[in-house]
Formats: structure tokens, C-alpha cells, sequence
């Protein structure tokens, strides 16, 4: 009889067992859930009963074997613990909908073009009034008579 071998169709979310079929994530999370809940056993021990001890390594250790283990969606549990803890008291709880209108937006942009020219021609002024007027001679005002390329009509 043929066994047959289940195979993941996603082969992506297959991890790499490194030792005893486990991932190198969980070999670190047992390792430090071991290195912390082993010797708080004997030291329990020395203060209650055999089996207070044991309840309190298993206490110990259980937020080391969770994040060893639960995974949900593909994320671990320090991702989804953050995400919740972002959710439910960091973010604010309506969170309105904005958009940033184009037309607002080009009419802050003029309104600030025109502060700006109001405070350049203010400054301007108070520089040197008479050099102002004193360049503003040599400007023609409009076209000349007799001249075609200005004049936009007839000649008289």
C-alpha cells in the first residue's frame, strides 16, 4: 500500500526545520523559556511543594512557548500583539475621513504668492522710495504710435 504525503500547495509558507522538527524561532523561545523557567523551578521549590513549582515555571514559561508557537495569518505574536495594542490604545478611536483637495490646495498656493508680494512690495518701499521712481522712468507705459508691431490696428 502507497503512503501518501500531504504537500502544501503554497510552498512559500513551508519553514526550515532545523532540530527535533522545529523552526530556529522556536528553538530560541524554548531555549530562553527553558534558561528562565528551569531554574525558577528550583528556586519554588525550595520555597513551596513540588507541584507550586511546577505551576509557577509553567506560568514562566507560557509567554515564551506562545511566541514560540501561535502564529496567525502568517504573522508571530509580537507582530499581532503589536497591532492590537496600536488598535485599541495608541491610534484614535474615529479616525475621520480626510482628503486633501487639489482646488484648496492651489488656492493656499496663490494666497501665499500674493503674501509674499505684498511683503516683498512693502519692503520695497521702505528700502528706497526715490529709487523706485527714479527707475520707473525709463519704462514705457504702453506702444508707441507709428509703430506696427505694438500698435495692434491701423496706422493714422
Amino acid at each position: 500500500m502507497a503512503a501518501y504525503i500531504p504537500v502544501p500547495r503554497d510552498l512559500t509558507r513551508v519553514k526550515s526545520k532545523i532540530l527535533f522538527n522545529l523552526t530556529k524561532r522556536q528553538l530560541i523561545c524554548f531555549g530562553a523559556g527553558a534558561l528562565i523557567g528551569v531554574p525558577s523551578f528550583f528556586l519554588l521549590k525550595r520555597i513551596g511543594s513540588t507541584s507550586v513549582a511546577a505551576m509557577g515555571m509553567i506560568l514562566i514559561m507560557l509567554p515564551a512557548f506562545l511566541l514560540a508557537m501561535y502564529e496567525r495569518d502568517g504573522q508571530p505574536l509580537e507582530v499581532i500583539a503589536k497591532h492590537f495594542i496600536e488598535s485599541k490604545f495608541i491610534r484614535p478611536k474615529v479616525r475621520p475621513y480626510q482628503t486633501d483637495n487639489y482646488y484648496e490646495i492651489l488656492s493656499r498656493i496663490s494666497e501665499a504668492k500674493k503674501e509674499v508680494d505684498r511683503i516683498v512690495s512693502v519692503y520695497e518701499k521702505r528700502k528706497s522710495p526715490a529709487g523706485r521712481k527714479a527707475a520707473g522712468k525709463h519704462l514705457k507705459k504702453g506702444p508707441e504710435k507709428g509703430r506696427g508691431d505694438r500698435g495692434g490696428g491701423k496706422e493714422k
